[in-house]
């Protein structure tokens, strides 16, 4: 490994974003879903122009009206999906569909920004997307089907922004910090025209809860992007990717011993097939990164 702290970065970021999962689903005992996305994104969002400002960066947004649309995808319709998928469904379960989002974004990729999809890639779509099918199981339409429907609603709007971020890549710039505030805010504004629109419980202000609140927002949210800007420039893209597959590892795992969620060996069946479409995408990352390397060397 080339950057030992980026390394520490990635395990830290792939630990506390698996165990938010469970928080976020506790966290749902005190608010109601359109409500915690909101609360989520609110502190989040004072928490990244607070980083912003101790870092004397520039405040002031680029391409205004594109940043508003990613921030509307990628942050607002994200948490409203992520958040009203564990109402009902489970934090593991959930957590894997959520992180199907690199299958989709290969798939978007073709059609939006004309990027080839290989013989191998497709086998590795095609690997998720059965398990895809078999996780769901379309033909048991049970209460958790929607749930499962809307987290993969979510896995779609996380895909959808990553597009639009490579696609105006140029207009955006390159501050990745910045634009997240800025998207992050612009999230923030959705959520609240729902919170408005949509009639919900009052919440239970307690101690637990501004101690989950917090901890989903500071430190899940603000920290959390902060470390992943960190991989993202310290290691290759399909180091990067290994994260992909370790938080769904740790929500599942963290869900089971602290909510006593069980997979059925259906499900178990479906996130084995997601897992290696997963998989294979990061070992073809791994070798398109190490062939980019011996070109440059040459």
């Amino acid at each position: 490994m080339r950057s030992p702290r980026a390394l520490a970065a990635l395990v830290v970021l792939t630990l506390i974003w698996g165990y938010s999962w469970v928080l976020a689903k506790q966290a749902l005992d005190y608010a109601a879903p359109f409500t915690l996305g909101f609360l989520r994104s609110l502190v989040s969002t004072f928490a990244l122009f607070g980083v912003l400002m101790a870092t004397r960066r520039s405040l002031a947004p680029r391409a205004v009206l594109k940043t508003g649309v990613i921030g509307a995808i990628q942050s607002g319709l994200f948490l409203v999906c992520q958040t009203w998928a564990l109402v009902e469904g489970g934090a593991g379960r959930t957590s894997v569909l959520i992180f199907t989002m690199p299958i989709w974004t290969l798939l978007l990729g073709r059609f939006l920004l004309a990027e080839r999809v290989r013989g191998a890639e497709w086998l590795a779509a095609g690997s998720a997307l059965t398990g895809l099918v078999v996780f769901i199981a379309p033909w048991n339409l049970e209460a958790s089907a929607f749930s499962k429907l809307l987290a993969l609603g979510a896995a779609l709007c996380w895909a959808v922004g990553t597009v639009l971020v490579k696609r105006w890549r140029a207009e955006l710039g390159s501050d990745l910090l910045s634009l997240t505030a800025w998207q992050m805010a612009a999230g923030t504004l959705l959520l609240a025209a729902v919170v408005a629109a949509v009639p919900e419980p009052a919440t239970r202000w307690t101690w637990p809860f501004v101690a989950i609140l917090a901890f989903i927002a500071l430190v899940s949210t603000a920290l959390g992007w902060i470390l992943w800007l960190r991989v993202l420039r310290d290691l290759p893209a399909w180091q990067a990717g290994l994260s992909v597959l370790g938080v769904p590892v740790v929500a599942n795992l963290s869900s089971r011993f602290a909510l006593g969620e069980t997979v059925a060996p259906l499900e178990l069946a479906g996130m084995l097939l997601i897992g290696a479409g997963l998989a294979l995408m990061s070992f073809l990352n791994w070798r398109a990164q190490r062939r980019a390397e011996a070109v440059a060397a040459a």
